[in-house]
């Protein structure tokens, strides 16, 4: 149970098609086609959606950050995660998690909820 969070959290998850709560997590941050956004509402996995993730040719390996800045996320799940990326998530606000043994997006929400998943640091980060 995430009862040490606020009331609502809006995590996203990088996502293969066609995005949701079933579909297989993509194992990478930047190029990955969608985010499945899933609000954890009470400490239960509430409304879902899915937004298409910007090409990378459009501002690189920001612009998932400004995806998910632009939806309002407060985490992110990822399986990888370039330096540039983690740091702009974190300047923004946005916390990451390590889930890249949870191969679709449902066990990785369903294991940041029971707070199952750990913070990635600098250290753990893609070099690409």
């Amino acid at each position: 149970m995430i009862d040490s969070y606020s009331d609502r959290l809006r995590v996203a998850v990088p996502s293969e098609a066609p995005g949701g709560l079933d579909s297989a997590r993509s194992g990478h941050f930047g190029r990955s086609p969608y985010f499945t956004l899933v609000d954890i509402v009470g400490g239960e996995i509430g409304p879902v959606d899915v937004v298409v993730n910007r090409p990378h040719s459009d501002g690189g390996c920001m612009s998932p950050v400004l995806t998910l800045g632009e939806n309002f996320v407060d985490a992110v799940i990822v399986a990888g995660i370039g330096q540039r990326p983690l740091l702009a998530c974190v300047q923004a606000g946005i916390r990451v998690f390590a889930g890249e043994d949870r191969a679709d997006v449902r066990s990785a929400v369903e294991a940041f909820v029971e707070m199952e998943l750990s913070p990635v640091g600098p250290d753990a980060t893609c070099r690409h």
